[in-house]
């Protein structure tokens, strides 16, 4: 290809991407409330509020929810432009956490990388495990074994129910159900505690890890995820008792935050926010990984895409998750929980005190690490929060070149300044709630 020919590909390739993005500009513009998004510079918003009130603009004040309130879930910053009680622009600013863990991940070996991956969704710790392990599993080129694939789906399910306890404990105390976030923390704390059996820790675990899993599950495993599934039924039907089927708290949700299907599709929303707009799309079934295909689940939908959807969408997930850990029960296979690869895979603790040669393997392989092949990788699985993706770039050495997570409440954040439009500031709390976002995977 001559060089004329290089430069007509690229401006073809310019005028494409150009064309593609003013597509998508005219089809997000063309929703019914483009405008809610407050498109305005910090700079700028500072020197309105200083500036003294006008005829035109006396009847909107600008004024910023958070990132000290207590129900913006963290750190995050709205700036709401109010006309009385009413929001009639909002503009959710973030940054405030912000680690740069994708950054931190370039200087870490893939054995080292779950050690930071998993501190994003601080939430739902193993799923980001498990997404960066699958990924490097791919890279690698290597098979997991059938008992570490059923120890993982096992340990990402209960984590779901844990991770849909603690939303909703904070859902009822950010709407005045005070009590709910006692009985919610009470039920997660049973699941931490499983974690801590299995894992060693309650959270931040890195336990999932690329290859297998960190350790086998421990004696009398089974009798404590049954006690688990014995215990939560009945504390579900009472979350349906003190909320679900309250008027006060169908009043407080109903009809409140509501975003279309052709919105939410629009801005990229996925996992609860997505499906209580009717659409069902789960990654554990429309794309399935690790065993899933293998056990009956159904895929929990909505019908109004409103807050009150978002929560039932929730609590029905957590019995839908109860469901699958009972078939994973009666189906765990027996075998090794690790791939037995010696390039990847650290020696038994055992070995290390009796041969030189572990020793000295498992020094290299934690100090050096394992060369993964040039390559790159997409993975993705369905978080509690949506599609959870990691995007791996390798030049062939122990460390990834380039990585990237696609974080599901980065992404669904996008969706709350429609979501916010024309409501009520005291119904800004249910939608934010509602929208589950966790701040250590938006800034990461």
């Amino acid at each position: 290809m001559t060089v004329t020919e290089e430069n007509v590909a690229e401006e073809n390739v310019t005028e494409q991407s150009v064309a593609q993005e003013a597509a998508y500009t005219d089809q997000l513009h063309a929703l019914p409330r483009a405008k809610a998004v407050l498109r305005m510079s910090e700079v700028k918003a500072a020197e309105m509020i200083d500036q003294p009130l006008d005829g035109e603009n006396d009847q909107t004040m600008l004024i910023n929810m958070g990132p000290a309130h207590p129900s913006t879930h963290g750190v995050l910053r709205l700036m709401l432009e109010m006309d009385g009680e009413t929001i009639r622009r909002s503009k959710p600013i973030v940054g405030y956490l912000h680690t740069g863990m994708e950054k931190q991940g370039e200087e870490l070996t893939y054995l080292q990388g779950c050690t930071n991956t998993t501190r994003m969704d601080y939430a739902a710790p193993l799923f980001n495990e498990l997404v960066f392990s699958m990924a490097t599993e791919e890279l690698i080129g290597i098979e997991v074994p059938e008992r570490a694939t059923w120890i993982r789906m096992l340990m990402c399910e209960m984590n779901r129910i844990s991770s849909h306890l603690l939303f909703m404990a904070t859902n009822g105390m950010d709407l005045g159900a005070v009590s709910m976030m006692i009985y919610g923390w009470r039920e997660r704390e049973q699941v931490l505690r499983f974690f801590q059996k299995v894992t060693g820790l309650r959270m931040n675990h890195n336990y999932i890890r690329p290859g297998g899993v960190a350790a086998d599950l421990p004696d009398g495993w089974r009798d404590d995820v049954r006690f688990l599934l014995d215990m939560l039924p009945h504390r579900l039907d009472e979350y349906d008792i003190l909320m679900t089927g309250q008027p006060i708290w169908r009043d407080r949700l109903q009809g409140v935050g509501v975003i279309s299907q052709a919105e939410a599709i629009a801005l990229s929303v996925t996992g609860p926010i997505l499906r209580s707009t009717g659409v069902a799309w789960d990654l554990r079934r429309d794309m399935p990984y690790l065993a899933y295909d293998d056990v009956d689940f159904d895929v929990v939908v909505g019908s109004y895409g409103d807050a009150f959807d978002r929560y039932a969408i929730r609590l029905a997930e957590i019995r839908e998750s109860m469901r699958i850990v009972g078939q994973i029960l009666d189906k765990m296979p027996e075998g090794d929980y690790r791939v037995q690869d010696a390039k990847v895979t650290p020696p038994p603790r055992a070995r290390i005190d009796e041969s030189m040669e572990a020793l000295i393997h498992h020094f290299k392989i934690f100090t050096e690490g394992f060369k993964v092949p040039e390559g790159e990788v997409y993975v993705s699985v369905e978080s509690p929060r949506g599609e959870l993706g990691c995007y791996i770039v390798s030049d062939g050495g122990p460390k990834p070149y380039r990585m990237h997570i696609r974080g599901p409440s980065f992404v669904n954040l996008q969706s709350m300044p429609h979501m916010l439009a024309d409501a009520f500031l005291a119904d800004g709390v249910a939608i934010i709630s509602s929208v589950d976002p966790i701040l250590g995977e938006v800034d990461r």
